[in-house]
This record gives C-alpha cells, sequence and structure tokens, in this order.
C-alpha cells in the first residue's frame, strides 16, 4: 500500500507594502550678492548667511557673487549638481543686475531655479535702518524734530525702478522715525548726490542730518557716502536680524510660487521679478510707481 501524501502547507502571500515616499530635498538658496573688492563686504554678507542657516537648521544656503569676489555666481550655479535653486538677490531694490545679469546667468547655468524679488522695498529693512540709525546715535535731544533729517545713501542705478524702490523705502522711513523726512542721495549714476540731500535738507531748515546707509555690505560706495556725512553715519544693514529674516521670507515666497511658463524663473504674476511687493499680510507694502531719475550731475 502506497504511503499517503504529505500535505504541502499552504503559505499566504505577504502583505504588499506601501511605497516609502522618499523626502524632497528643499531648493538650494543662492543668496546673490553684488561683490567688493573691499574684504569687509565677503566677511559681512557670509556673517548674514550664518544667521540664515541659524534662523532655519538643515537649510542648505550657498553664496554666488555678481562680480568683483568669488565664488562667483556661474560657479555656484554649476556646484548645484542637478538641485533646484531659489536665488535671493541680497541687493536692495530693482535694477539692472536683477532684471538682467542674475536671469541671465541662471538660464547659461540651465538650472531649474525660481528667482527671488530683490530685499527692498521692505518693512523689515525700514527696521533694520532704524536700529542702524540707533546705534549710531540717533536722535539727537539737542536738535529737536524739527531741525532733524535723514539722507538715505544707496547705490544708485540709472533704472527708474530702482530710484523708486529707494524713495519707496525713504517713505517707510519717515513714517517709522514719526515724519522726520528722509531724502534718498545716490553714490553714483543718479541725482541726487549725498552733498545735494543734504543742501535741500538745509534749504528746509533741517540741519541736523544724519546719513541711513542702505548698503548690504561695506565697500567703495558706502564708505564714499559716509565721507560725506556732516553728523552721525549708520554702518550698511550687514548681518542684521532683520535682512536674515528678510532673505527667507523672499526664499520661501519664491519657493511656493508656480514656475512661470516661459523661463525657470517667475517673469508674471504676484512673484514676478517687475513687482516684488507683498499685497498682503503682514509685509505688506504699496508698489511705487516708478518715474525717470534724473541724471547724475557731475
Amino acid at each position: 500500500m502506497a504511503p499517503a501524501p504529505v500535505p504541502v502547507p499552504v503559505v499566504a502571500p505577504a502583505p504588499v507594502s506601501a511605497p516609502v515616499p522618499v523626502p524632497v530635498a528643499d531648493p538650494v538658496l543662492v543668496a546673490v550678492a553684488h561683490g567688493s573688492r573691499d574684504p569687509r563686504a565677503l566677511r559681512t554678507v557670509s556673517r548674514l548667511l550664518d544667521r540664515v542657516r541659524e534662523l532655519r537648521p538643515g537649510a542648505d544656503v550657498r553664496l554666488g557673487h555678481i562680480e568683483l569676489d568669488t565664488p562667483l555666481l556661474p560657479h555656484t550655479l554649476a556646484g548645484l549638481r542637478g538641485r533646484e535653486a531659489v536665488l535671493v538677490p541680497l541687493l536692495l531694490g530693482r535694477g539692472f543686475h536683477v532684471g538682467h545679469d542674475i536671469p541671465a546667468a541662471v538660464a547659461a547655468a540651465g538650472v531649474r531655479a525660481r528667482l527671488a524679488p530683490p530685499l527692498g522695498p521692505h518693512p523689515l529693512l525700514v527696521e533694520a535702518l532704524h536700529d542702524r540709525l540707533v546705534e549710531a546715535g540717533w536722535p539727537d535731544p539737542r536738535a529737536g524734530a524739527r531741525g532733524a533729517g535723514v539722507v538715505l545713501a544707496a547705490a544708485g542705478s540709472r533704472d527708474p525702478a530702482s530710484a523708486a524702490d529707494a524713495r519707496r523705502t525713504a517713505a517707510l522711513l519717515t513714517e517709522r522715525l514719526g515724519g522726520v523726512p528722509v531724502v534718498p542721495a545716490y553714490a553714483s549714476a543718479c541725482s541726487p548726490t549725498v552733498p545735494e540731500a543734504l543742501r535741500a535738507l538745509a534749504a528746509r531748515g533741517r540741519h541736523r542730518v544724519a546719513l541711513a546707509s542702505y548698503f548690504t555690505a561695506p565697500g567703495r560706495f558706502a564708505t564714499a557716502s559716509r565721507s560725506a556725512a556732516p553728523w552721525v553715519a549708520a554702518a550698511p544693514l550687514g548681518d542684521h536680524p532683520a535682512l536674515a529674516r528678510l532673505v527667507l521670507h523672499r526664499y520661501d515666497a519664491a519657493r511656493d510660487a508656480p514656475y512661470a511658463t516661459s523661463a525657470p524663473y517667475a517673469t508674471s504674476g504676484p512673484y514676478a521679478t517687475s513687482a516684488p511687493y507683498a499685497t498682503s499680510g503682514p509685509y505688506a507694502t504699496v508698489a511705487p510707481t516708478a518715474a525717470p531719475c534724473p541724471p547724475a550731475t557731475a
């Protein structure tokens, strides 16, 4: 008699687990500085980016310069190696660098990147400007509000949008100072110069005038403007905590913006590079109307 067959146990198939999602890394934050031959500029920008990293632990924050300093922006973009990026210009207004140089570098590198607006105008910049003035000795109790004034010294540009941005910042600073007049002035390409702005304020009876340095970091223009100050001159914005918060604010807004169909950075809609103004929320500002900048005087 044949032996009975041995039963073969039936093994139930193992349950198929759902695929584990692979976390997607945030885009690299590429801070774009102008660059300067003044060695203090690189040190200052590096300290600012250290503050940004402290505020956003784990963020990949890199630096690229438009000119005069290393690393240059094309080198930084080449090092992305396929990573997506958000470029945040450490510039305080619109102009040729924001509208042409930075987009051209992105296009030449062939990287997938969004371009955030420049840092200004913005209330956080005004907070930093005010603090720098106070650090320098503002206000002078002997002068009184009626005799005081401020010159907002900026780099200058022939782009009328740049002058409009400076005027908007001057208006915001006037509000922050309780109505003290703030006159924008320029170190190059545009009028009025710092001495011209000082004379304009003196003609209005404003003889105790402080200079607010509307520069991200020390450099040739900041030094020249400071040397013309008749009284206190504030330091550049540098690594002020408000500036670090603003860098992250610009990064977050650009990161969450949809891509434009014709370029790897936003050219239309609320994040267009030609309209860098928040229209609602805690950082809302009113976009100024661009007007031609008067020609620079000799």
